[in-house]
């Protein structure tokens, strides 16, 4: 009897900035045929945009090359591919570091994909003209109200160039905004060869890729239930096993810490979801509500049943844009009447900042006094007289010298208002650049992605 065919996608990066032991422990510590690596948010892009301003090699993620140095011996005695959205908005910089260290770690035989087409920052005035209309999905607005502050613009694309990646050779294929379910969703096309109009198939890889894009999220990572979790030093990151009929089972290796429930299995599926009948993405459709879910063993969820349906006929568009300054600072306030002398020491900034010249409208103001039920207000009473509060103030402007002088405001309270403040945490705040965040669609046969393979 012939054995049915088992592809093991594991996530080791759920986001830019996440914990470098994922990947490292994930190739080491049992089977993995395919690691993806989970890198772009929606304000990630505009500072990788930002980086690459400021200098031209720079603009994708930096540390996933570096990563790739410690774990390619590894990934090539095992036969591991790797796809990664690390390319930012400039995968073809990210190609030439990932060359430099495959020459340094001495590896022949590699070959590397990139995807590129997603970044349309350079084409907005021309899809404009051409009839995209790029209005805010949340709100209506048209995107002339911010045109001219835009700094980064880039599509959501799909499974598709990834896939033509794999058919051509490629052991890394790296993307810039590629959606995260389809990094998971295209080594299963490409290895169970399932067809771009198979839409049942196509959401189950999207709902795995939905599961695990937040690495160890979906095995015990921030669950309620917390103390039935174990080991959360050495929390295994997520692997799923699927076959070829989109059933697939969400695990980790053997050994790790953490776990893998019904009960963490579906926190992940709620995350960021909408209409669960109607999950939209890319590669198709998704009905979350279609779900059928179990307990199958230690630390695996069974998942099967799931159904979908064509995509539309756009692509989300997620664009950043400058929208004025912000400053926060923070004290620590402690003794008898904390909460009032907290009060008391956000109005000397305020009206000491005026006295500066520069007058912050309350609509503007930001303040939060940590032990007052700040995470909780309204749900469970607050503490009648804490003995200390950690008072956080900030401000929004236009005109970053109004919050800089807002923040020289901040140290003198120590020795001129009420007694009790005995901490100044951080140094003298600065007014740092605010990135709004612009949702928009765009029709998919204005995009044109391309895929270029490199062989080492």
């Amino acid at each position: 009897m012939r054995e049915e065919k088992i592809i093991r996608v594991a996530n080791a990066q759920g986001f830019w900035g996440d914990s470098l032991l994922g990947p490292l422990r994930l190739v080491e510590e049992g089977p993995v045929d395919y690691l993806t690596f989970d890198y772009l948010a929606e304000i990630t892009m505009s500072i990788m945009q930002k980086q690459k301003m400021k200098d031209p090699e720079a603009g994708y993620a930096r540390d996933f090359v570096s990563m790739l140095g410690k774990i390619l011996p590894t990934c090539k005695s095992k036969g591991i591919k790797v796809i990664a959205n690390a390319g930012g908005v400039n995968p073809r910089a990210c190609l030439e570091a990932i060359e430099k260290i495959i020459a340094e770690a001495g590896l022949t035989g590699i070959t590397i994909a990139i995807v590129e087409g997603d970044d349309i920052l350079g084409q907005l005035d021309e899809l404009a003209e051409s009839g995209e209309a790029f209005s805010n999905m949340d709100t209506g607005e048209p995107l002339s109200n911010v045109r001219d502050r835009v700094t980064s613009a880039n599509v959501y694309i799909g499974a598709r160039p990834i896939v033509e990646a794999l058919e051509r050779g490629a052991d890394i294929v790296v993307t810039g905004r590629a959606s995260d379910p389809s990094l998971v969703l295209a080594p299963l096309i490409y290895e169970f060869g399932w067809s771009m109009e198979d839409y049942d198939k196509l959401a189950a890889g999207t709902i795995m890729g939905h599961i695990v894009e937040c690495g160890p999220q979906c095995t015990g990572g921030n669950f309620s239930d917390w103390r039935r979790v174990t080991d959360f030093a050495r929390i295994g990151y997520p692997v799923i096993e699927a076959s070829s009929d989109g059933s697939f089972v969400v695990t980790k290796h053997e050994g790790t810490g953490g776990l893998v429930c019904v009960e963490s299995v579906t926190s992940q599926l709620l995350y960021e979801l909408g209409d669960p009948k109607n999950y939209l993405g890319p590669d198709c459709i998704a009905d979350f509500t279609s779900i059928n879910i179990q307990q199958a063993g230690d630390n695996r969820v069974a998942i099967s049943g799931i159904t979908g349906q064509a995509p539309t006929d756009t692509y989300k568009v997620s664009m950043s844009y400058a929208n004025g300054y912000k400053i926060l600072g923070t004290l620590c306030i402690a003794g008898p009447d904390a909460e009032e002398k907290a009060h008391i020491l956000a109005d000397m900034v305020w009206q000491r900042t005026a006295m500066h010249g520069f007058e912050i409208p309350p609509q503007n103001r930001f303040l939060e006094l940590f032990g007052t039920n700040v995470l909780y207000k309204g749900l469970v009473p607050a503490p009648d007289q804490p003995s200390e509060i950690m008072l956080r103030i900030g401000a929004r402007s236009d005109d970053p010298r109004a919050l800089n002088t807002m923040g020289t405001e901040l140290a003198p309270l120590i020795t001129s208002g009420p007694p009790g403040v005995t901490g100044f945490a951080g140094g003298r705040p600065r007014a740092t650049e605010v990135v709004g965040y612009w949702p928009a669609l765009i029709d998919k046969t204005k995009v044109h992605t391309q895929v270029s393979v490199k062989e080492i």
